[in-house]
């Protein structure tokens, strides 16, 4: 068996290889991140053993290792991929010297790699790295359209701070129309009541005619000041909300199509729905590559801290050191899951009445919505409330 230590980076990546004695067979072996890079790394591999025989691994780089990773299941190697910060603890145990060199990373790599059991990345990764990649772009996109709703509100507490209270403080269709087609109080106050049946159907005959009425009075006598600055940042904030507002329905357009392929049992779940799934199937990957669901607390950062020392022991709060991403989407799915699932509200509760507060008793449960996850995933089963205590 030999081992393969890579050090990633964005034009070129550093290799090392281990015998099962733990020599260096080579030591610093440069290819270029490009397919002739990748080419004379197969040829360099091939000439020592078959892909059965090769053990690779490599620290987790984002999106820089994902065309060497396609390359390499398609010359049928397998391949490990860990947490940097990991290997780091590793390359500090092993000496007091601060020297620090690819080289000597993807030696330490190598070394890693014989240390720990080989859990290989499952193959058709490209499949989850694509739907990863919806996941997160269409996040992104979802905090951008947040922040012009922050940037409209700050221009309408200029011109027409009684706008927002009046739609219950939610820019709704019909709110998003209003300002884009009349824009100052002035215009707003002055609506001919034959537009009125445009208004209803954006809003689906939720906004009726007296609050039109009511509306109106309240622009002509609003404390706002309006001017031509105003009104064109006004247009281009809702310019740019609907820009993004439709991307995220054009992305979710093509995530929802993946998850349905891929079709998870959390689905089962009431209260989970597909977007929400793809972002925790895509950050997980594979589930059967955790060997406990304290594992996969751990990869969302969702486990709590400890300390201990002789007689002192400390837990605190969560360590927050795995995916970001992962983490935002469990934490705030867990409020549908209290709303719609009697087993996830009545666990929410139980911790309140413990005196956890509301965050608390939220992460408790994200927790074991977690465990559920992984009992569903790794035995192939549907939910099934009867069967959770």
């Amino acid at each position: 068996m030999y081992y393969v230590g890579i050090d990633i980076s964005k034009y070129k990546h550093d290799c090392s290889i281990l015998d099962q004695s733990g020599n260096t067979v080579i030591n610093d072996f440069v290819f270029a991140n490009s397919s002739e890079g990748f080419l004379s790394l197969n040829t360099l591999l091939s000439s020592f053993a078959s892909p059965d025989q090769i053990q690779i691994g490599f620290e987790a780089t984002g999106h820089y290792t994902s065309n060497l990773k396609r390359f390499l299941e398609n010359a049928h190697y397998s391949f490990m991929e860990s947490n940097p910060a990991l290997i780091s603890r590793f390359i500090h145990a092993q000496t007091l010297r601060k020297t620090k060199n690819d080289a000597l990373d993807s030696l330490s790599i190598a070394r890693w790699l014989m240390s720990v059991e080989y859990k290989p990345y499952p193959k058709g990764f490209y499949h989850i790295y694509s739907l990863k990649s919806l996941t997160r772009l269409r996040n992104s996109v979802v905090r951008q359209r947040s922040l012009y709703m922050v940037k409209l509100t700050n221009v309408l507490d200029h011109i027409f701070p009684e706008f927002k209270p009046f739609f219950n403080n939610h820019f709704s269709a019909a709110a998003i129309f209003i300002l884009e087609k009349y824009s100052t109080p002035e215009r707003i106050a002055a609506i001919p009541d034959i537009d009125y049946d445009s208004i209803r159907c954006i809003s689906r005959g939720k906004f009726s005619f007296a609050k039109l009425i009511a509306l109106k009075e309240l622009a002509a006598n609003t404390v706002g000041v309006c001017n031509s600055i105003f009104e064109t940042q006004l247009q281009s904030i809702i310019t740019l909300y609907k820009t993004a507002d439709s991307e995220v329905e054009h992305l979710e357009a093509e995530i929802i199509p993946l998850i349905s392929e891929l079709n998870p049992h959390m689905l089962t779940i009431p209260g989970i729905g597909p977007i929400t799934a793809a972002t925790i199937v895509s950050e997980y990957g594979d589930f059967n590559r955790f060997s406990s669901p304290s594992q996969m607390l751990s990869f969302a950062g969702l486990e709590p801290g400890c300390y201990q020392s002789g007689t002192m022991e400390f837990r605190g709060k969560m360590v927050k050191r795995g995916s970001s991403q992962l983490r935002y989407v469990l934490m705030n799915c867990v409020i549908p899951l209290i709303r719609f699932d009697p087993v996830f509200a009545s666990y929410y509760h139980k911790k309140r009445l413990e005196g956890k507060p509301h965050r608390v008793a939220l992460s408790h449960t994200a927790k074991k919505f977690v465990r559920v996850i992984y009992a569903l995933e790794t035995k192939d089963i549907d939910y099934d409330a009867s069967k959770l205590r």
